[in-house]
């Protein structure tokens, strides 16, 4: 656990709100991203309109998945006068930890009309203990 401790001044109270400004911004301009389970897998999907496969990376070590990419601009129109654009383009990088029960080495993605689906099987449970009679011999 992290303690903020209490400084006397001004300066320690104008820095506060930018202490972690630029983690807040990657956060930002990231690709939106769901992550889910049921029973058998965990499914992480990311919204990826534009991005082609071939410009994605998908690793896993670890224990955690990390999906790096880039968004590349497309031919620039000259003579156009632009009024607004909130088109994102750039490189990205997201990382998740993989749960205990996660088998990271079987691995499965699938891209599907801009959306990134990365599976991860979860591992089969294994049977509880079963009680065993053991005979004891006379000797």
């Amino acid at each position: 656990m992290v303690e903020k401790s209490d400084h006397a001044g001004l300066w320690p109270s104008l820095y506060d709100p930018f202490r972690n400004f630029g983690a807040r911004l990657a956060d930002w301009l990231s690709p939106a991203t769901e992550a889910s389970g049921n029973d058998n897998a965990y499914d992480i999907a990311m919204e990826l309109p534009g991005v082609s496969e071939d410009d994605i990376e998908l690793s896993v070590e670890n224990g955690v998945v990390t999906i790096r990419g880039e968004k590349r601009t497309h031919e620039e129109k000259k003579g156009d006068t632009w009024y607004f654009s909130e088109r994102q383009y750039g490189a990205f990088r997201r990382s998740f930890r993989l749960p205990e029960d996660a088998e990271g080495g079987k691995a499965e993605a699938t891209m599907k009309d801009g959306v990134l689906h990365v599976r991860v099987p979860k591992r089969a449970k294994e049977a509880p203990a079963v009680a065993q009679k053991i005979a004891i011999s006379r000797g």
